[in-house]
């Protein structure tokens, strides 16, 4: 994999994780209804974990050359 692409899929983890933080923020504090609430949580928890797992993949996968 090229350092590009490498760049590229550590934006989208960090914005991943970003989208998380304020998807949590707002189920939590912002949405009163308990089934939006609850979907919003989902996908934020969702979109936490995956962004993580791309970061280890991006931090393990070791340098390019």
């Amino acid at each position: 994999m090229t350092s590009m692409m490498k760049m590229w899929i550590s934006f989208a983890s960090m914005g991943s994780m970003f989208l998380a933080i304020i998807l949590i923020y707002f189920s939590r504090y912002k949405i009163r209804q308990k089934l939006i609430r609850f979907f919003t949580a989902l996908l934020a928890y969702i979109l936490m974990i995956a962004g993580g797992l791309m970061m280890i993949y991006i931090v393990f996968s070791g340098p390019t050359y």
